[in-house]
């Protein structure tokens, strides 16, 4: 036999030994190895349509970030805020006394409901709801400037009830004690550029009970990125802070403050007129991802700043 014939034998016999060692092996696998083989290759192909997404923004009609986030979710076993679209009716708000804290000058449109108020402060503009007794929304108009004075402003921490709010629509005091929740800002005290919008940042109709692991966490790193950016923008921007509630939320204290099941910032950028959102679970294993869009925020929300394009 030839030299070149006697090692392709050489070679048939080897991959057939290949092959049933290899079938011998697959026959024998455990049960466990098999599903997280399949786990690994879910993970896989998860993670590669999402860098293809990313890469083909011509795929974004049909893959939407919220879908792909919600699967990369599922496969961590981590909380997702909820994504239900909203039905309802809404009603134009009026802030005649501070508009100034939305783009544009024009006050937001939001879901109508009962016990809705207004409160204009130095450095933010609060709607408040009497039903959850925290804010539907919270307002700032942030500048270089602004965040530049903030750095020289001492953190109060004197939490203190909001008087202008009627006792049976407003948080006290006693009903964040011991409840497990941290008092979240959500104008958060590190925007404050004078002593008085410190001291205004702490009042309790500026707060939701918020998960301390999750504040002290992914959301301080959401308010930390926003403030960056603000510091590197060109014009002023605008934020939007709020939280998210199901239909039944568990609530706390006697007053029963309601507790969201996440929060939302949105941020729009009035030079470029960039807009996003971050959406996040008011959960202690959430983490700062990638924010959502404008429109699926409307589209999940019924809140909407008439001054933004999107």
């Amino acid at each position: 036999m030839s030299p070149i014939l006697l090692q392709m034998s050489r070679n048939t016999k080897a991959a057939q030994r290949r092959r049933r060692s290899a079938s011998a092996r697959k026959a024998g696998r455990p049960h466990h190895v098999s599903r997280f083989l399949k786990a690994l290759t879910s993970s896989a192909v998860l993670a590669f349509s999402f860098a293809s997404w990313v890469l083909h923004p011509q795929w974004h009609a049909a893959l939407s970030p919220h879908s792909l986030l919600q699967a990369w979710s599922a496969l961590r076993q981590a909380p997702t805020a909820p994504l239900v679209p909203y039905a309802g009716e809404t009603i134009q708000t009026n802030f005649s006394e501070c508009r100034h804290f939305f783009p544009r000058q024009q006050p937001p449109v939001v879901p109508a409901r009962p016990a809705l108020r207004e409160l204009c402060f130095d450095a933010f503009a609060i709607l408040h709801d009497g039903r959850t007794k925290t804010p539907v929304l919270v307002a700032q108009r942030l500048t270089r400037d602004m965040l530049e004075q903030a750095r020289g402003v001492e953190r109060t921490d004197k939490f203190y009830v909001e008087a202008r709010l009627p006792r049976s629509e407003r948080a006290e005091l006693a009903d964040y004690r011991n409840s497990g929740y941290s008092r979240g800002h959500m104008a958060p005290a590190g925007d404050m550029h004078t002593s008085a919008a410190m001291a205004q940042s702490f009042s309790l109709a500026n707060m939701v009970p918020q998960d301390q692991t999750h504040n002290a966490g992914a959301w301080n790193r959401i308010e930390q990125d926003t403030r960056k950016y603000v510091m590197r923008a060109s014009g002023p921007v605008y934020v939007m802070t709020g939280p998210v509630y199901g239909d039944h939320p568990q609530r706390i204290g006697e007053g029963g403050v309601a507790v969201p099941d996440a929060l939302f910032k949105v941020v729009h950028d009035a030079n470029t007129g960039r807009t996003w959102v971050h959406w996040q679970a008011n959960h202690a294993e959430a983490h700062a991802g990638q924010p959502i869009r404008y429109e699926d925020f409307l589209r999940m929300t019924g809140l909407q700043l008439p001054g933004v394009a999107g």
